[in-house]
């Protein structure tokens, strides 16, 4: 049996797409509010109609039922979001929105009654959009200390019942998505290198001054870093390529080494150098940055292929991160690679390279899916999803095998939810499916696909029936 006694099983949701409620008891906007498209669109002056995340999938009245489901499938964790913005409406008050801590209060212990242990991300893609519009988002200094009085405000609420906790969710993807990532407002085409990699700098303090005062309030917390994770795979051997992929790489290892080693890399300068950055780093930044995660966790989704010269190849589709189109791979509903072994890759190579325990913080597919009746119910008939996260976890169970130390597996979006990149409810990712349409219609009623009872089966097996 390769995978630990006490490995933990579930599945991770964002509070921007899933929650709804987006003006309920007290909640204040965030960017994700003026975001109909996801990245892809426009930002609006006000929340429009056309916006799904608005009701998302109705979490916030539904959480018992979505809980209660999670705990049928035998979940020991569940990944969530807070939603910072439900906790300080606006971001610079001084005290906090109590009726938004209530509501995570309901949560935590109802995950607990079930023996499910929450793990916490403080920031997924939402920030409260007035500090967004006042400030720019991350790109001022000034936004840090917003952070760290809501991260102290949580971590004092909920340390004694929480055990793990993530700041900031694919950090790394403020120097692709500026806005979603790091709340910055001014257009992506008018930011420089020094704009962005500055704010991803506020932001690397801002999770080791969390980590900070975690680590004070009590040390038995466990925090980790995430990032938006695809190894990178040169399209050919030759040396150019080569190259390329090596560069590639480094950016994304670039935030998971701060946050290990509390230092930037020494690549860095020239990644620096070649971006037109002079960064502005305080002698308290560096101390701070001292404070190191005790986990890395990350997203997989699929490999990426990179070469020198771009041009002469496809593209493949992708949420965020693209790369070419892989000719040994598969693709899925969306076009997106699929690729098991690159998790195993990418579990070895984050072990070899940082020491530190890992979590699979998110891994899914998604699909355009139909409901159909049957002798049960309605139901899903998913068996590419199935496959899918059979390959992934037997390629975990090889790096577990070759000796890399996870601990846990959280699928993404175990319950249908609001697509972060594009607002789209089409592309499903669930065990379980949510009825609502892209025309915002739909019943929210839940049904089980046939991926749910197979997933329970993993669970109870802990990883031994696949």
């Amino acid at each position: 049996m390769s995978f630990p006694e006490n490995f933990l099983w579930g599945g991770a949701l964002a509070a921007n797409q899933c929650e709804g409620a987006y003006l309920e008891d007290g909640k204040g906007l965030s960017q994700q509010d003026v975001m109909p498209k996801g990245v892809r669109g426009p930002v609006t002056e006000a929340p429009t109609p056309d916006n799904l995340k608005l009701i998302g999938t109705d979490f916030y009245h539904r959480y018992r039922e979505d809980i209660a489901l999670l705990a049928e499938m035998g979940f020991k964790v569940f990944r969530f979001s807070i939603a910072w913005s439900r906790i300080y409406p606006r971001g610079d008050e001084a005290k906090p929105n109590e009726k938004g801590l209530a509501f995570y209060d309901k949560v935590i212990d109802e995950c607990l009654s079930h023996g499910i242990q929450p793990l916490i991300t403080l920031s997924h893609y939402e920030m409260p959009l007035y500090l967004c519009r006042t400030y720019d988002g991350f790109r001022s200094r000034q936004v840090i200390e917003y952070f760290v009085r809501y991260a102290r405000t949580v971590f004092e609420r909920y340390h004694d019942r929480v055990k793990y906790w993530l700041t900031f969710n694919e950090i790394n993807v403020t120097l692709i998505s500026p806005l979603m990532g790091a709340g910055v407002m001014t257009p992506k085409d008018m930011l420089t290198g020094q704009d962005k990699f500055q704010a991803a700098h506020h932001q690397l303090v801002a999770s080791a001054w969390a980590t900070k005062i975690a680590k004070e309030i009590d040390p038995t917390m466990q925090i980790g870093c995430m990032a938006a994770s695809a190894p990178r795979y040169p399209m050919t051997c030759a040396p150019e390529d080569m190259m390329t992929m090596m560069l590639s790489q480094q950016e994304l290892d670039y935030f998971i080494h701060v946050h290990c080693t509390g230092e930037y890399p020494y690549y860095a300068e020239r990644l620096w150098r070649e971006n037109g950055v002079k960064l502005t780093v305080t002698d308290e930044d560096r101390e701070l940055l001292k404070n190191t995660v005790d986990f890395i966790s990350f997203s997989y989704y699929s490999s990426k292929v990179v070469a020198a010269d771009e041009s002469k190849y496809q593209m493949a589709n992708g949420n965020i991160m693209r790369g070419l189109k892989n000719p040994y791979v598969s693709y899925s509903d969306y076009d997106y690679p699929i690729d098991p072994e690159g998790l195993r890759f990418i579990l070895n190579y984050l072990y070899d390279h940082f020491h530190k325990p890992l979590f699979v913080a998110e891994n899914g597919v998604g699909a355009r899916e139909t409901l159909v009746e049957t002798e049960e119910g309605k139901t899903v008939e998913d068996d590419y999803r199935i496959a899918f996260h059979r390959g992934h976890i037997a390629a975990m169970e090889k790096a577990i095998e070759d000796g890399v130390e996870v601990f846990g597996y959280t699928s993404w979006g175990p319950i249908d939810c609001v697509s972060a990149a594009s607002a789209e409810i089409t592309k499903r990712y669930g065990f379980v499916y949510v009825d609502r349409n892209q025309d915002g219609s739909g019943t929210l009623e839940r049904y089980k696909k046939k991926s749910f009872n197979w997933y329970k089966k993993v669970i109870a097996s802990n990883g031994r029936e696949l």
